[in-house]
C-alpha cells in the first residue's frame, strides 16, 4: 500500500492526553489514581448555561447556522472584547469554532505559508507546534526566563526574514505565569517593527490571582495584527462543549472561515446558545470557581515548596509547575506507578526538568496527592 501522510506522521501524540489515558486505564483496572494531569475544571457547567442550551434544543435550534457563529453569540463576544479586553471589535471580526484549539489550528492555516517561521515561547502548550507544523510552518523556540517566566531582549535574536508570527499564551499553560506589561510591550514592539502577526491565547484570562490580565491587542496598534484566542472551557467549566472563538482583523477571519467551512462547517447550534448565556448572564459563577482555584493554589504551592520543590509563579490558570531533580519523564512515571498520582512531564511542553500538576480537583484529593508524592519522592 502507498505510504500515508508524512506531514501527519511527524506529529506526535498529545502528551497530556496520553498520560490521562494511562491514568484512566489504571483506574478502570481498580487503581485509585489521583489525576492531576489534564487541564479540566472539576466543576459542573453553571445551570443557567445548560438551561439555555436545553431551551435552544427544545425550540428547534438544531439545524445549520451561520458557519462563523450565530449573530447573537458573535455580537456578545464583540461586546465582551470591547468591555473587558479594551480593544475595538465588531461581530465581523469574530469566528466561533470547536474550542480554542480549533481556533488556533484555523489561524495557523490562515496565516502561515510553507517555510514561514513562528516563534514559540517555551514552555508551551503541547498543541501549538503541531498546528504550526500541519500548516506548513517552522517552529522557532524561545525559552522565557526560568525564574521570572517573563521576556527580555534576547527574544529579538529569533527574528529573521522568514519570521511571520509569534505565539503568546498568558496566563500560561503549563507554567501559570502571567506576562506583565513590559513583556507584552516587547512583543508588541517586535511585531510592529518586523511586520509580524501574533497569536495571543488568552483562554485562562478569568483565572488570575493578584495580577492583571492585559490583552496584547489592546497595546498600540496590535489589534491590526493580533489573533486573540479565547473560549468557554476554562472560565465556565465547558470543556466538553467544544466552544471557543477567535477575534482578528477581517481579512484573517475571512481566511479562517474558509478553513472552517470546508472542515467542521460550524459549531453545534444549540451549544452556541449556551455560549450566549455564559457571556450575558451572571458572572458570579466564574468568580466562585476562581476563588476555589485560588484556595487550592494557596495550599499546593506551599506544600510543594515545603518538600523542597521550586515552582514557577502560579499567578494564573490552575497549574503548579514544579522543577524536579533528574529526568522529568522518570519522575512523572514514578509518581504515577508508585504514588498513583498522574502528572504531566515538562518535556511535553519543551521544559525538561519540570512537571505540571493541575489543581483542578478537590482539596481533599489534593491533600492526598501531596502525601503520596511526599511518600515516593
Amino acid at each position: 500500500m502507498k505510504p500515508l501522510s508524512e506531514k501527519i506522521a511527524a506529529v506526535t501524540e498529545s502528551a497530556t492526553i496520553a498520560i490521562s489515558n494511562k491514568a484512566k486505564k489504571m483506574q478502570r483496572e481498580g487503581t485509585d489514581v489521583i489525576s492531576l494531569s489534564i487541564g479540566e475544571p472539576d466543576f459542573a457547567t453553571p445551570q443557567h448555561i445548560t438551561d439555555a442550551c436545553i431551551a435552544a434544543m427544545q425550540r428547534g435550534e438544531t439545524h445549520y447556522a451561520p458557519s462563523s457563529g450565530i449573530p447573537e453569540l458573535t455580537t456578545a463576544i464583540a461586546e465582551k472584547i470591547e468591555r473587558e479586553n479594551h480593544f475595538p471589535c465588531t461581530p465581523g471580526q469574530v469566528i466561533v469554532a470547536c474550542g480554542a484549539k480549533n481556533s488556533i489550528y484555523e489561524a495557523m492555516e490562515a496565516v502561515l505559508n510553507p517555510g514561514d517561521e513562528a516563534i514559540l515561547l517555551t514552555p508551551a502548550w503541547v498543541s501549538y507546534e503541531p498546528c504550526i507544523h500541519i500548516a506548513g510552518g517552522k517552529t522557532v523556540k524561545h525559552a522565557v526566563d526560568q525564574k521570572t517566566f517573563q521576556l527580555d531582549d534576547s527574544l529579538l535574536e529569533k527574528v529573521n526574514r522568514k519570521s511571520k508570527m509569534i505565539v503568546v499564551n498568558t496566563p500560561s499553560n503549563p507554567s501559570g505565569a502571567v506576562l506583565d506589561k513590559k513583556s507584552l510591550q516587547l512583543v508588541a514592539d517586535l511585531c510592529t517593527d518586523n511586520d509580524l502577526y501574533c497569536l495571543s491565547d488568552e483562554i485562562y484570562e478569568k483565572l488570575i490571582y493578584g495580577k492583571e490580565h492585559i490583552s496584547l491587542a489592546s497595546i498600540g496598534d496590535m489589534a491590526e495584527r493580533t489573533i486573540t484566542i479565547n473560549g468557554f472551557s476554562k472560565a465556565y467549566a465547558m470543556t466538553g462543549w467544544r466552544l471557543g472563538y477567535a477575534v482578528a482583523p477581517p481579512a484573517i477571519i475571512r481566511e479562517m472561515s474558509k478553513v472552517q467551512q470546508h472542515s467542521i462547517s460550524q459549531v453545534a447550534t444549540f451549544a452556541m446558545w449556551g455560549g450566549v448565556a455564559a457571556l450575558t448572564g451572571d458572572q458570579q459563577c466564574v468568580e466562585a470557581m476562581r476563588q476555589e482555584f485560588d484556595a487550592r493554589r494557596k495550599y499546593i504551592i506551599p506544600a510543594l515548596n515545603a518538600m523542597g520543590y521550586e515552582t514557577a509563579p502560579a499567578d494564573g490558570a490552575f497549574y503548579a509547575f514544579v522543577k524536579v531533580a533528574g529526568d522529568d519523564m522518570d519522575v512523572a512515571s514514578r509518581w504515577l506507578d508508585k504514588g498513583h498520582v498522574a502528572a504531566t512531564p515538562g518535556s511535553a511542553f519543551d521544559a525538561p526538568g519540570w512537571v505540571r500538576l493541575s489543581y483542578a480537583t478537590s482539596m481533599e484529593r489534593l491533600v492526598e496527592a501531596m502525601e503520596r508524592i511526599r511518600g515516593v519522592g
